[in-house]
């Protein structure tokens, strides 16, 4: 993981903006550079996790050209031999180095044709323009404003436009910024036609392409590291892994102290597959300690958001401390594709499908945002197979009508999709659904709401609401959150669209708390 940042004018000096620039350097503690365009300037903070050596820093230049990418391209080495071909010559063994080659062959298309997470700024030396581009799911985190002194300003997280740009904006994903405007170059939510396939070849669609997604991204120089929460999604993450490697992973879990629920599937996991398992675990006081700290490094003063993300800062803190991972694989984007515990209400094929393309689109602002801040916050990589493009576009683009919960099980074409392959027990395989902020332990939700409760009386709570005109707070607990984000990001709430609750126009999902314990299905789900 790492920070960039990159200035369309030179209306500050670089003593002036490196203050800015630093608030993120545990994103990229290795090495940090700040370079003068003829027009403005262009930052990097590295984390290296390919190509270590100092040949891989960036920004990389070519040509009067010049980059800076937080990402990880995959394939590169095939583009690199491609390029080779072609003449072009390679300093390092980053797969960022490709980019600018890339680019002077393609131009703008350059960024359909990329297999990869990525967030990157390029100045253009022919046109003196500065390019910036995300990719199509926005995995890599990517803002912008307009300085407050002139000029577009881009960097890698919403904290270092703080105090430099009145209005702070998400960088749309799946676009580009060219000649003053944004370009849509993809998008995975399009479906053209529905896949209508009986189900066994469906679900070896999926188990292919997952199996690929895993695969590619088990390619680093840095050390690897896997978070597993006993769930099915990053069970199978964990198991796919360590059968394509033939070597024990090392996995990582963490829950309350009290009454962790996800820590026994962990093990049991891990003990299955062969893993090296560390448990992590938190008190209550750990979690009230770690709060305004986790709202500050998220940017957000979403509910769900937050509550998920006390336990997997936690667990990447003791990570990162006790450890040499550098490169975590998470279990994330799985839900958004295949359904939740609320999208068993689907009144509809059609409306399943609706519901699947919204939580993607706005996927950067909730469970992507989370596991980004969560990891590189500690020094860390994130990457997440189920957010592959061809797994993403696959799935989609399957009749909604086979994905929905129509067999007594969410998630059911996952589940047999590697049933035969006996990767997990099916004691994990076949697990209900659990959210992770209930299963890590549910005193860790009640701890939080009881904590808000004692925060304001009644009065307060309806006095102070009322300030915050745009998704006013509606419980106590979401004013705390409201009133801590506020404080490190003034007047920048609309960087978030809304809260994250089940779809409260379906029957059954009109609740006032987004946990699924809310939901009448929950079931088993908690056990």
């Amino acid at each position: 993981m790492c920070s960039i940042i990159g200035f369309s004018k030179k209306t500050r000096s670089v003593s002036d903006i490196r203050p800015y620039f630093e608030r993120t350097h545990s994103r990229g503690p290795d090495m940090a550079r700040i370079i003068e365009t003829p027009t403005g300037y262009l930052g990097f903070q590295r984390l290296a996790i390919m190509g270590l050596t100092e040949t891989g820093m960036q920004p990389f230049s070519l040509d009067g050209d010049y980059v800076v990418c937080n990402g990880e391209i995959y394939g590169f080495r095939a583009l690199r031999r491609r390029l080779m071909e072609q003449g072009y010559t390679f300093q390092s063994g980053s797969d960022c180095e490709v980019l600018l080659p890339l680019y002077r062959e393609h131009g703008l298309d350059m960024f359909s044709m990329l297999d990869a997470e990525f967030a990157l700024i390029l100045y253009d030396g022919a046109s003196g323009e500065l390019i910036a581009a995300r990719d199509p799911i926005g995995i890599r985190p990517l803002f912008y404003g307009y300085d407050t002194k002139g000029g577009i300003v881009f960097a890698s997280e919403a904290k270092n436009l703080v105090g430099l740009c009145a209005e702070i904006c998400p960088f749309p994903p799946g676009h580009y910024y060219a000649h003053g405007k944004f370009v849509r170059y993809a998008d995975l939510t399009a479906v053209d036609h529905y896949i209508r396939g009986d189900l066994d070849t469906v679900c070896k669609g999926i188990r292919d392409r997952l199996i690929a997604a895993v695969d590619k991204r088990l390619d680093a120089d840095a050390p690897l590291g896997f978070l597993l929460s006993g769930g099915l999604d990053s069970s199978l993450v964990c198991a796919i892994a360590g059968r394509v490697l033939g070597k024990p992973i090392r996995t990582f879990a963490i829950g309350m102290d009290t009454d962790p629920i996800d820590l026994k599937y962990a093990r049991e996991a891990a003990d299955y597959i062969g893993a090296d398992h560390t448990e992590v675990t938190m008190t209550r006081q750990e979690v009230l300690d770690a709060l305004e700290e986790v709202i500050a490094l998220l940017g957000t003063w979403d509910i769900t958001t937050i509550r998920a993300s006390i336990g997997m800062y936690l667990c990447c803190k003791a990570i990162h401390q006790r450890t040499d991972v550098r490169v975590l694989l998470t279990g994330e984007i799985s839900d958004e594709l295949f359904g939740y515990k609320y999208t068993d209400f689907a009144p509809s094929d059609e409306a399943f499908q609706q519901e699947a393309k919204k939580r993607l689109e706005e996927l950067y602002m909730y469970d992507v945002l989370r596991a980004d801040r969560c990891i590189s916050v500690n020094s860390l990589e994130a990457r997440v197979p189920f957010g592959d493009l061809d797994f993403v576009k696959y799935v989609m683009s399957i009749d909604p009508a086979m994905k929905r919960n129509t067999y007594g099980m969410g998630k059911y074409l996952l589940r047999r999709a590697f049933e035969k392959d006996r990767l997990l027990p099916d004691s994990i395989l076949w697990r209900q659904k659990a959210a992770f902020s209930d299963a890590v332990g549910h005193s860790m939700v009640d701890d939080l709401k009881a904590f808000a409760e004692e925060r304001y009386t009644d009065a307060e709570f309806e006095a102070r609401r009322r300030k915050y005109a745009y998704c006013t707070p509606f419980t106590k607990e979401s004013l705390l959150y409201r009133e801590i984000f506020e404080k490190y990001y003034p007047g920048q709430a609309a960087m978030i669209c809304g809260y994250w609750m089940p779809n409260r126009s379906w029957p059954g999902c009109d609740v006032d708390d987004p946990s699924a314990r809310c939901l009448s299905n929950y079931g088993e789900s908690g056990k």
